[in-house]
């Protein structure tokens, strides 16, 4: 059993979990995840290692409240215990001197950036992060990054906070800043995201990195739910990633990939609550924000 440490929300329905789990701690790098298991037959979630502390014994996750599975651990507190930690999973990030790096985080995609922009900032770069969410009260770690980059750049759909428009807008303004020239640039984020990024940097060739993340679900590779063309190979972002070179993924064959257990989550959601689950009936309502994130 690995016990809970710290439970806060970062954002509506994004949870930060502090757990013990020494093993892996000592074992992490950045780029690595682990795959957790509630309760006896529930369902293995792939989750990045958002941080980790060896003398501590400790790894933190943060976990987007979505689908039941998700929701259920969510809604576990400090002192609770998770049934199965199983990692240090997935190749770690590329760490080398690019030079100048800027880090794109969407989302919870900020969390699987953090650990990167403290290491690349250890082996000299410059290290710069632009994280993007729909609003303020959704834009994550800001504080936490600002620790370890030379900037951050806070950017958000509505302009409630930082720079009005999406993460992509932002990145363009720092790749046209020639004074300041961009060697590598690392992904993080919803599927669309990452694509729209590749995009931005591919005609000025700039070393682009995408971490795969979203479209893991068992994360050993036997499920082939995460296969991916990259550079017309196939390949499973689990064992063979999670990160792959942005320039050579095949993001429109993995868009529609995401869409294959839509159906499976729903029907899920709604056994769930018909059996009154009472704990996840709270959790959504966070989701909803019917009831503020505390």
């Amino acid at each position: 059993m690995f016990v809970i440490q710290e439970a806060r929300w970062l954002a509506p329905a994004v949870r930060w979990l502090v757990l013990e789990a020494p093993r892996v701690a000592t074992r992490h790098k950045p780029g690595h995840f682990v795959i957790v298991r509630v309760a006896e037959g529930g369902e293995r979630i792939p989750l990045t290692i958002a941080d980790s502390d060896a003398a501590a014994g400790t790894i933190t996750l943060v976990v987007q409240a979505i689908g039941v599975s998700t929701q259920r651990l969510a809604a576990m507190e400090k002192g609770q215990a998770i049934l199965d930690v199983a990692g240090p999973l997935g190749k770690p990030t590329e760490i080398e001197r690019f030079g100048h790096v800027v880090l794109v985080g969407g989302g919870v995609g900020t969390a699987v950036i953090y650990p990167q922009a403290g290491a690349l900032k250890a082996m000299g770069n410059k290290v710069s992060a632009v994280i993007g969410g729909r609003s303020q009260s959704y834009v994550i770690m800001e504080q936490e990054l600002k620790a370890v980059c030379d900037a951050v750049y806070p950017c958000t759909d509505d302009g409630s906070h930082g720079y009005h428009g999406f993460v992509t807008g932002r990145l363009g303004e720092l790749i046209g800043d020639a004074s300041d020239p961009v060697n590598a640039v690392i992904t993080a984020g919803p599927v669309p995201m990452m694509r729209a990024v590749a995009e931005v940097t591919r005609p000025k060739g700039i070393h682009t990195i995408a971490s795969l993340n979203p479209i893991m679900v068992d994360g050993t590779g036997m499920c082939g739910g995460c296969r991916v063309m990259v550079g017309g190979k196939m390949m499973f972002a689990c064992v063979d990633g999670p990160e792959f070179d942005a320039h050579q993924v095949n993001f429109a064959e993995l868009a529609d990939r995401l869409t294959a257990y839509r159906d499976y989550e729903r029907n899920a959601r709604e056994r769930a609550q018909t059996n009154h689950e009472c704990r996840l009936v709270e959790a959504e309502k966070v989701i909803r924000q019917e009831i503020p994130a505390t």
